[in-house]
């Protein structure tokens, strides 16, 4: 009998090695499509490889937010705890940072200075809120949906409320700026393709996540504890493993990667606030997350997709007097802005491959 389970367990993780083979093969596909429509377009107007190098370095900055959206959603769910408020952590953050800089620089707080403070403050607000869906969901085993909902819209109230009653008519301070690009040493310098690693530090930062997550998950004690109370909470309260610790933690942990997520609409893309400007990242995320089967490198490969589709817009947008005849739609930037929404239902219908989420995934846990 115990052989017989054995078996089926080694061709279970077989069948799930293989579908996750496919899924990775069908990302690297569609960016390389993706890769081939701008080539195609700016062909005559700059080199393949520049057009190529300028793709991929816009992909890796697009892709921040996603990859950091995905990886606040990993921390929560492998826990056991849905968050859907990832939308609504990256614009209360993006708000709350952008507010600490622009006041901490009229304060005389240096420029640099006010930008790292201000992604402080954009962290510690996503862990606020972070606080709240746990208190709701955890303490009070408010259903995970309906809390995740209700920080959404509490978060564009909030933004949008205050966004008005400050900077009513425009009246905005002198923001600090952006985040600098940081050049990585010797990689930077390589011909052509050196600008993929001019980045700023956030869009580095999600990168190094990435890795340091995967380490966490499945490397450490902390990472199995984690697992344990997101597929078997009971099991795990039973060899002593603090059920309700090991949620909170995660959820505040990934409350604070939204919050840095936030942190690069306003402190590191463009140095100012527009209500809703998130535009759906959040929700991009938590599809990127389920695509990459709630694993970091899986979902940050998913974000990069997302983020191809996105640095196809931006590029074609630059080249479209290059576009061909028969091709005008391409010109349109709402149409093509629709093609991130488009792979997200795509990667959501399930056509991409079989996803299991934690057993315990959005079950509240009573002793």
């Amino acid at each position: 009998m115990a052989a017989q389970t054995s078996t089926s367990g080694n061709r279970l993780r077989s069948i799930l090695r293989v579908a996750d083979l496919g899924r990775f093969g069908m990302i690297i596909l569609l960016i390389i499509v993706l890769m081939g429509v701008v080539a195609m377009v700016g062909a005559k107007e700059n080199r393949v490889e520049v057009i190529l190098a300028s793709f991929l370095a816009t992909l890796f900055s697009v892709a921040t937010p996603l990859t950091l959206g995905a990886l606040s959603g990993i921390y929560c769910e492998r826990a056991g705890v849905v968050n859907i408020a990832i939308e609504g952590l990256m614009l209360g953050a993006a708000f709350f940072g952008f507010l600490a800089s622009i006041y901490l620089k009229q304060a005389g707080v240096s420029d640099q200075a006010s930008l790292w403070l201000g992604v402080a403050a954009a962290i510690l607000t996503g862990a606020l809120f972070a606080l709240l869906h746990a208190v709701l969901s955890i303490t009070f085993k408010v259903d995970q949906i309906i809390s995740g909902t209700v920080i959404n819209i509490l978060a564009i109230g909030i933004t949008g409320y205050l966004n008005r009653q400050l900077f009513f008519q425009g009246n905005v301070p002198h923001a600090p700026g952006v985040l600098p690009v940081i050049h990585i040493p010797f990689l930077a310098d390589l011909p052509v393709f050196g600008k993929i690693f001019q980045q700023q530090p956030i869009a580095i930062t999600a990168v190094l996540l990435v890795a340091i997550t995967h380490f966490v998950l499945f490397y450490t004690p902390w990472g199995l504890h984690t697992r344990a109370v997101g597929e078997h909470p009971k099991a795990a309260d039973t060899v002593g493993i603090n059920v309700y610790f090991v949620r909170y933690a995660n959820v505040l942990i990934g409350g604070m990667i939204a919050g840095l997520g936030g942190a690069y609409f306003t402190l590191e893309s463009v140095p100012s606030f527009e209500p809703l400007m998130t535009n759906g990242r959040g929700f991009i995320s938590l599809a990127a997350m389920i695509f990459g089967n709630w694993s970091p490198f899986g979902a940050w490969a998913a974000t990069l997709l997302f983020g191809a589709a996105q640095a196809m817009q931006i590029n074609l947008q630059y080249y479209s007097t290059s576009i061909p005849e028969g091709f005008d739609f391409l010109k349109k930037s709402q149409i093509v802005g629709m093609i991130p929404y488009i792979l997200t239902m795509f990667a959501l219908t399930g056509i991409v491959g079989r996803t299991t989420p934690p057993v315990a995934d959005g079950q509240a846990y009573e002793k």
